[in-house]
This record gives C-alpha cells, sequence and structure tokens, in this order.
C-alpha cells in the first residue's frame, strides 16, 4: 500500500530547462565564457546540482581546469534567484494527479538538487502553498540525490511511512538510484529530461507516459 509520494522536480512535475539554460548562459556571458545550447543543458543537469552543472558548462566552454568555477557559481546564485521561474511550467496532467492524490490521502513531498530556496519559491509559485506536505531543495549538510537519507526521512516524517509504503517519482538515472537505494517503488517518467530510451538502458523497470498513469499505479497499490 502506498501511503506517501515523493517527486523530484524538475523534469518531472515542472519543465525548468528554459529556466536553467536562461540563467547559465547568463551567468557564461557574465564571466566571458561561451554558452551552451538547450540539448547541452538537458544533458548537464540531473545529477549533481548547480555546481555539477556549471562544472559542465564550463568544461564544455574550454576550461578544463574549471580557473571560472568560483566566480561562475558566485554569479549563478544571484542570476537564478532573479529568474527559476522563467518560462516554467507544470506538465500536462500534473497538477490534476497531485490533487486526486491529496483527496485520496497520499502524502506528497518535493525532494530536488535544485537549491532549497529556489525549490520551494517554484513549488510554491506552480502549484500553491497548501498543496504539498514537504518540499525539500539542496540544503548544506545533507546529502544530494542519489543518497537515500533525504528520502527517507521525508517518508519517516510522514507519522512513521516505511520504505516500501513510499513512492518515488522522477525522470532521470539519478531519481532511479534514489528509488532504488531507499527501497522505494520508483517510477520514471518519459516527458523529462533523459527520456525513455535512455531510462531503459539505465535500467528502469517502471517508465510511465502521463501523470495519470502514476495516479493508477499509487490507486492499484492503494487497493492492495
Amino acid at each position: 500500500m502506498i501511503k506517501a509520494c515523493i517527486f523530484d522536480l524538475d523534469g518531472t512535475l515542472t519543465n525548468t530547462l528554459d529556466s536553467l539554460e536562461y540563467s547559465v548562459n547568463e551567468t557564461m556571458k557574465e564571466i566571458g565564457m561561451p554558452q551552451i545550447t538547450k540539448e547541452q543543458c538537458r544533458q548537464f543537469v540531473g545529477d549533481g546540482g548547480a555546481k555539477v552543472l556549471l562544472e559542465r558548462t564550463l568544461k564544455a566552454g574550454g576550461d578544463t581546469q574549471l580557473c571560472h568555477l568560483e566566480e561562475a557559481v558566485e554569479a549563478y546564485a544571484r542570476i537564478f534567484d532573479a529568474n527559476c521561474m522563467y518560462k516554467v511550467a507544470p506538465y500536462e496532467g500534473i497538477p490534476q494527479m497531485l490533487q486526486q492524490l491529496k483527496e485520496s490521502g497520499i502524502k506528497l513531498a518535493v525532494l530536488s538538487n535544485k537549491p532549497d530556496r529556489q525549490a520551494v519559491h517554484v513549488v510554491e509559485e506552480v502549484f500553491g502553498k497548501a498543496l504539498f506536505d514537504h518540499v525539500q531543495g539542496q540544503k548544506d549538510g545533507v546529502p544530494k540525490k542519489p543518497d537515500p537519507t533525504a528520502a527517507l526521512t521525508i517518508a519517516s516524517s510522514f507519522g512513521g511511512v516505511l520504505p516500501e509504503e513510499a513512492a518515488y517519482i522522477g525522470d532521470s538515472e539519478v531519481d532511479l538510484a534514489t528509488g532504488h537505494t531507499a527501497r522505494m517503488q520508483t517510477i520514471l517518467v518519459s516527458w523529462g529530461f533523459r527520456g525513455r530510451e535512455a531510462l531503459l538502458e539505465d535500467g528502469a523497470e517502471c517508465i510511465v507516459d502521463s501523470a495519470e498513469e502514476i495516479r493508477k499505479i499509487v490507486k492499484k497499490q492503494e487497493e492492495k
């Protein structure tokens, strides 16, 4: 029986690629480095937060020694804070699916490698403040995904929900590893930053093509 659903944010609930690409390229312009394409940005995000995204961007631009990393991190924090909602929108069917899960008594959470301040801001702007029971981005002292610590802590905070009573939903190999290491039912979405083919290559066992499929999987587990 599923009692809680923990969602990744970027590429799972919301299409944030434009905001990431815009903020990275504004950062590169400010520090005098080459910009990246949207497809490069898609490939660079997901498994390490903003710092890894910037490292990969700098290396793609020729800074293999990451000489500009410190100034890039400073500039990006400021630029992304002001632009984290740039062209951000929920994927089709997501708001309705979340509302249906909440009405059925499922606890809802977001766990993102996006900095905590921006993760909370995006969720509250797109979905309001009342829909999710817990929203968490990257915080100092808390291991980033795919470490399962944060996912397990969130589940436990919901009245002691056990790993097998939680579903973890994401769009990348990082989310796949997070769900598996947390021993939660792991659902991957095909509409995110990686796509179905890449997820299958990574060993994903459950991939959905619509938000409604997530609701049906959770409902089926509820009935067990």
